[in-house]
C-alpha cells in the first residue's frame, strides 16, 4: 500500500505544480483590459458547458469524441480518486483502489487512441512539437496509476512498486509542467474560459453574434497590443487545443490566402507571452507574408515588424466557420474585428480598394457611392409604395446595398411580385434608406457604422410598421442583432422565411416546377450567424424540386467569399473561394444553385466555365407561382368545343 499512497501524494504534487504553472498564465491574462465576468453563474454553468456544449462540437468527429472522453475522463477520475485516497479510510479500501484502477484503465484506452491519432502519421491539421510527446506521457502516467492502484487491490508491496511510482511521477509531473507552455495548458485554461466566456449567451440556447460597440471617445480604439484585449479574451486564446478544426473549415485557408485561424490564435498567444512565433508547430499561413515574429504584452501585434502581417487580417471573410467548429468556443472573428478596428480607426491602414469603399460610405451613406434615391431604380414600372411618417405598412421592405446591382435587382423584382400576389401590405423607405453599415463595421470602421446605425434607427423609430423584411442576410444581421445597441429593436425576417410562411398559410399557390434539380447554398450571415437553415429548404421542397446537399451545408456551409469586405480587401491566394464552393455544387450534379444573399449571387455567378445556374430562391418561387397561374388557362384551352 505504501507505493499506492505515494500515488496519492504524487497527485497532490501534480496539482500544486499545475497551479503554479497556471499562475504564470494568470499573470499574463491580467495584463489585459478589465472585463466584467459573473463568476458565480459562470462557474456553476461550466460543467454543463463542458459536457454539453463542448462535446456537441467534439462529437462531430466520433473517433475524437471517444478519445477525449476516455483520456480526459479517465485522467480526471483516476487522479481525483487517487488524490482522495490520502484519507486513511479510503487508503485502506480495496474497493476504492479497484475503482481507481478502473478509471486509470479507461485513461489508458484513451491514451492509446491519442497515440493512434498521431502515430505513425500525424494529420496535417494537428500541431506537432510537444503535442507529439503527449501520448507517451499519458500512457506512462495512466499505466503507472493503473499498476499502483491494482497493486493496492492485490495487497502487493516491494521495491518494484516504487520503481513504477518513480516512472509515474516523472510522467505525471511532466503533464503538470505542460500546463504553463504546452498541450495541457488548454485543460485548465479551457475550464476557466468556459466559466469566464466573453459571450456567455452562446450557452443559453441562442446565437450571440452581434459585435460589441466601441467607445469612440476612448484613447485607444480597437486592439493594437495584447494588453488591449479584455483579460478573458487572452484567457480564451490559451484555451486553444490546436486541433485544427478551424483551419480545415476556413475558406481563406483553403484558397491559399495567408490566414490560418489556428496559427492566428497561437500568434496572439505568442504575442501575449513575448515569445518567438517559431515555437508554433502546426500548419503555417498559406503563402505567408514575412514578419519579424516578435511580440510582447505592450508591443504591436500587426505589422511587418510585429507578429501578424496585415494581409492575414484582411483575408478573413468573417464567416464564423472557425467559431462554429471550435470545440473550445474561441471567438476568432471577434479578435480579427478588434484588430481591424485599430488598423482602420487608429492607423488608417486599410487595403486600397477597401479604403475607397469606406470613403464612399462616409461621403454618400452608400458603399458604391450611388445616390440613395436610385436604390429603387431596379423596380422601374413596379410603382413601389414609400412609407412616410404618419403612414403604416405591415411589412417594411429593406432593399439593402445589393439593390444597385442588376443581379440582385432581379431577386428584388421577383420578391415584390410575390408580395403583391400574396396581397401583402408593404412599403419601402425610398431615399431615406441608408446603408446598414455592415461593410463598414466588418472593415473596422466602427465610427461610420455607429453613425449609420443611429441615423437608420432614428428613421425607423419614426415610422409605423409591423416587421422588416429583407433579402440581404447582412442587413438582416445588422438590423436584428446589432441595431439593438443603438436603440433599434425590430422583428426582422429574411425573405426565404417569409415566403415559406406565405406558402404554408396558402398565400401563394404553387404550380409544378418540373424535374429541376437544385442544391442550396447557405449564406453565412443567414445560417451560421442567425441559425436559419430549415426555412429555405422547406420552401424549395414545397416547389417539388429535386434537392441535393453539398458536402458542406447548413451551419457548416462553405463561405462564398463575399463577406467581411473580403472582395474589397482583395488579398491574393492560390484559388478563389467562390470557385471552391462551386466545385462542391458541381459535385452534386444539380442544374441550379439556389442562393439567398446578394453577395453569394454575385460571387457564385462570377465563377467561369461550365457550372450550375445561379438563381435566388425568390426567383424559383415566382416561377412556380407563375406556373400555377398558367395551368388553369392551359387546361381550359384543352377543353373540346361544345357541340351546337
Amino acid at each position: 500500500m505504501a507505493a499506492a499512497f505515494g500515488l496519492s501524494v504524487l497527485v497532490w504534487a501534480m496539482g500544486l505544480s499545475a497551479a503554479l504553472a497556471l499562475g504564470t498564465r494568470v499573470a499574463l491574462w491580467r495584463r489585459g483590459r478589465t472585463a466584467r465576468v459573473d463568476w458565480l453563474s459562470g462557474l456553476a454553468a461550466a460543467p454543463k458547458r463542458y459536457l454539453v456544449d463542448v462535446h456537441h462540437v467534439v462529437a462531430r468527429d466520433p473517433r475524437a469524441a471517444r478519445m477525449h472522453m476516455l483520456a480526459a475522463g479517465g485522467l480526471i477520475a483516476g487522479s481525483g480518486m487517487a488524490g482522495l485516497a490520502i484519507v486513511p479510510v479510503l487508503a485502506t479500501s480495496r474497493l476504492w483502489w479497484a475503482l481507481t484502477a478502473l478509471a486509470f484503465a479507461t485513461m489508458l484506452a484513451g491514451a492509446l487512441l491519442v497515440g493512434g491519432r498521431r502515430y505513425p502519421a500525424r494529420p496535417a491539421r494537428l500541431s506537432g512539437g510537444r503535442f507529439q510527446i503527449l501520448p507517451f506521457l499519458l500512457l506512462g502516467y495512466g499505466l503507472g496509476g493503473f499498476s499502483l492502484a491494482s497493486g493496492a487491490v492485490a495487497g502487493l508491496s516491494g521495491g518494484a512498486g516504487f520503481v513504477v511510482l518513480a516512472v509515474t511521477a516523472g510522467c505525471g509531473l511532466a503533464l503538470a509542467f505542460l500546463v504553463a507552455r504546452g498541450p495541457m495548458r488548454h485543460a485548465l485554461a479551457g475550464a476557466l474560459h468556459l466559466a469566464a466566456h466573453p459571450r456567455p449567451a452562446r450557452f443559453a440556447g441562442r446565437r450571440d453574434v452581434a459585435l460589441a460597440p466601441v467607445d469612440l471617445e476612448a484613447e485607444t480604439l480597437g486592439v493594437g497590443t495584447p494588453a488591449d484585449f479584455g483579460w478573458n479574451r487572452l484567457l480564451g486564446f490559451d484555451a486553444c487545443v490546436q486541433c485544427g478544426r478551424c483551419e480545415t473549415a476556413c475558406p481563406a485557408f483553403a484558397a491559399g490566402q495567408p490566414l490560418n485561424p489556428k496559427r492566428l490564435v497561437q500568434d496572439l498567444v505568442a504575442a501575449m507571452e513575448g515569445s518567438d512565433s517559431a515555437a508554433y508547430s502546426g500548419s503555417p499561413y498559406p503563402n505567408a507574408r514575412p514578419v519579424a515574429g516578435r511580440g510582447g504584452p505592450l508591443s504591436p501585434i500587426v505589422g511587418a515588424g510585429a507578429m501578424i502581417h496585415p494581409d492575414t487580417l484582411w483575408s478573413c471573410t468573417t464567416c464564423r466557420a472557425c467559431v462554429e467548429e471550435c470545440p473550445m468556443m474561441i471567438e476568432h472573428v471577434d479578435a480579427v474585428i478588434d484588430l481591424r478596428r485599430h488598423q482602420t480607426l487608429m492607423l488608417g491602414a486599410v487595403p486600397e480598394k477597401a479604403a475607397a469603399r469606406l470613403d464612399d460610405l462616409r461621403a454618400t451613406d452608400e458603399a458604391g457611392g450611388h445616390a440613395l434615391a436610385a436604390r429603387a431604380d431596379f423596380a422601374a414600372g413596379l410603382d413601389l409604395p414609400v412609407l412616410h411618417p404618419g403612414g403604416h405598412a405591415d411589412v417594411l421592405l429593406w432593399l439593402g446595398e445589393g439593390a444597385y446591382d442588376l443581379r440582385h435587382g432581379r431577386t428584388l423584382r421577383a420578391l415584390v411580385r410575390l408580395l403583391r400576389t400574396a396581397g401583402v401590405d408593404f412599403a419601402i423607405l425610398g431615399a431615406r434608406e441608408k446603408d446598414c453599415g455592415d461593410l463598414a463595421r466588418r472593415l473596422g470602421d466602427e465610427a461610420t457604422f455607429a453613425r449609420l446605425a443611429r441615423e437608420n434607427v432614428a428613421t425607423l423609430n419614426a415610422l409605423s410598421f409591423g416587421l422588416i423584411l429583407t433579402a440581404d442576410p447582412h442587413a438582416l444581421n445588422s438590423l436584428r442583432n446589432e441595431y439593438s445597441a443603438f436603440g433599434g429593436r425590430y422583428e426582422v425576417w429574411h425573405h426565404t422565411a417569409f415566403l415559406d410562411r406565405l406558402v404554408a398559410e396558402g398565400g401563394l399557390a404553387l404550380g409544378a416546377s418540373g424535374e429541376l434539380s437544385v442544391t442550396y447554398h447557405d449564406p453565412c450571415y443567414l445560417g451560421r450567424y442567425n441559425g436559419e437553415v430549415e426555412a429555405p429548404r422547406r420552401l424549395l421542397d414545397s416547389l417539388g424540386l429535386k434537392r441535393t446537399e453539398m458536402a458542406r451545408h447548413g451551419t457548416r456551409s462553405l463561405c462564398c467569399g463575399g463577406g467581411g469586405g473580403a472582395p474589397h480587401s482583395d488579398i491574393a491566394g492560390d484559388l478563389r473561394i467562390p470557385d471552391l464552393r462551386m466545385d462542391q455544387a458541381r459535385a452534386t450534379g444539380a442544374a441550379v444553385v439556389a442562393v439567398a444573399c446578394p453577395h453569394c449571387a454575385v460571387m457564385l455567378e462570377g465563377v467561369t466555365g461550365a457550372r450550375p445556374e445561379v438563381r435566388d430562391v425568390a426567383e424559383l418561387v415566382l416561377a412556380a407561382v407563375e406556373a400555377g397561374q398558367a395551368a388553369p388557362a392551359s387546361a381550359r384551352a384543352r377543353q373540346p368545343e361544345p357541340v351546337a
